[in-house]
């Protein structure tokens, strides 16, 4: 186990993925989760079981798993192994672990030294730590981050308002891209938390009435910052206004939680948003109503087609019968273009179907060019079956890449955490 092996591991979830690992968990195989980090030098097990053993107050062993992977100078083991050191009251060795040098280029090191600092009570040396480098994006919301409930909100903003005008100046003179071009969202951020909503909504409003703004995310904030405090009008405006795509989602949702569905339904359907008019429906449980609207679109080949969110809200809702028949209704050109996914889902709808045969000799008939991965989902409709042997000698001996991700997932389910980690790499 190195630094670079580590790196892998977490940038390609190799291993045992975190979402394994919470499967482990949540069925009580701490143990096992610990044995995989020990032995094993798995990251993300590593990772869950010192949150787990710290959350136990068990900081011994927790510092006994995370020490090998701190030891190879890895920034973010490092930064778990401070946190085990701060959990028992023993600051600067944990500042030492995270300390960067003052020409450190790695951002994320020095979000975490001040995280550590304020984790620790000293907020004032958190800021002063960051103050110098907020022309990075990830360093502002840091800096918003370890201020929250701390008291600093003046200082902050303070250090936040300078960034936001000079941003907001080169916009204004036609530049296409800032350092600080999210700063007003960091700003807006804190206004609200400090009882000055009215105020982060006049600025965010005025600047995207006047085009004084980068992304679209910062309409998004605006949108979600509009719909917290019940800003229906508003978002209603900027819904209609050219900014449909980023206000639509909050405004309708606003209208939901305010009790107004059937005028959120109403607004949908005259602007023919007819896919989050499906979800909106489905949202409100009306479903066949939610089916009727998306039908136009399932033949559409190409963007738009509602098909496949149709298919899942059915069967999420507990009627993959009803999934079924849609796919069977499908035109022959339809069919034609997209055969490869009614092929292929139809595996799984028949499995959620409880028709495991059906499943089981579709997918065995699949052509190669559609299904490269054939035992592999042989292999997890057995699961699913409850013919678990059956689904671990064929995945056992698989060579398919994600034969062993199911193997270890069918394992796990059925309480034989040991070999689902044994079958992963």
């Amino acid at each position: 186990m190195d630094a670079e092996d580590l790196d892998r591991q977490a940038g390609t979830w190799g291993g045992i993925s975190p979402r394994l690992v919470d499967m482990l968990l949540e069925r009580g195989h701490l143990d096992v989760v610990v044995q995989a980090a020990l032995e094993r030098g798995k990251w993300f097990c590593a990772r869950a079981a010192v949150r787990e053993l710290c959350r136990l107050a068990e900081y011994e062993r927790a510092r006994a798993v995370i020490e090998p992977f701190a030891r190879t100078g890895w920034g973010p083991a490092r930064a778990e192994a401070a946190d085990v050191f701060l959990a028992t009251g023993q600051v600067e060795p944990a500042l030492d672990l995270v300390r960067p040098d003052e020409a450190e280029p790695v951002e994320a090191r020095w979000r975490e030294y001040a995280r550590i600092l304020a984790s620790a009570g000293r907020v004032d040396e958190a800021v002063d730590v960051l103050a110098p480098r907020l022309d990075s994006g990830l360093l502002r919301q840091a800096l918003v981050d370890v201020t929250a409930g701390a008291g600093r909100d003046d200082r902050v903003l303070g250090l936040l308002t300078p960034l936001v005008e000079a941003a907001r100046r080169a916009r204004k003179s036609g530049a296409r891209a800032h350092p600080a071009d999210r700063a007003v969202e960091s700003l807006a951020q804190v206004l609200e938390r400090s009882g000055r909503a009215e105020e982060a909504i006049a600025v965010l409003s005025a600047d995207i009435a006047a085009g004084h703004f980068y992304v679209l995310n910062t309409v998004e904030f605006h949108a979600r910052l509009l719909a917290r405090h019940d800003r229906v009008e508003a978002l209603r405006e900027l819904a209609v206004g050219g900014h449909g795509r980023s206000a639509l989602e909050p405004y309708v949702m606003a209208l939901e939680r305010l009790g107004r569905a059937e005028e959120a339904g109403a607004f949908l359907e005259a602007g023919g948003h007819r896919a989050a008019l499906m979800s909106h429906l489905g949202r409100q449980g009306r479903l066949d109503d939610a089916v009727e609207v998306a039908r136009p679109a399932f033949e559409y080949l190409g963007d738009g087609n509602l098909l496949e969110s149709a298919v899942h809200l059915l069967v999420d809702a507990g009627r993959p019968d009803e999934a079924l028949r849609l796919m069977d209704e499908r035109s022959p050109a339809f069919a034609e273009e997209y055969d490869w996914w009614l092929l292929t889902n139809r595996v799984w709808v028949l499995a959620e179907a409880g028709l495991y045969d059906e499943a089981l000799a579709h997918a065995a008939a699949l052509p190669p060019e559609v299904e490269s991965e054939p035992q592999t989902t042989i292999g997890w409709v057995l699961g699913e079956a409850g013919r678990v042997q059956e689904a671990v000698d064929l995945l056992g001996a698989s060579t398919e890449p994600g034969a062993a991700r199911v193997l270890a997932e069918i394992l796990i389910r059925h309480g034989r955490p040991v070999e689902a980690v044994a079958a992963l790499a």
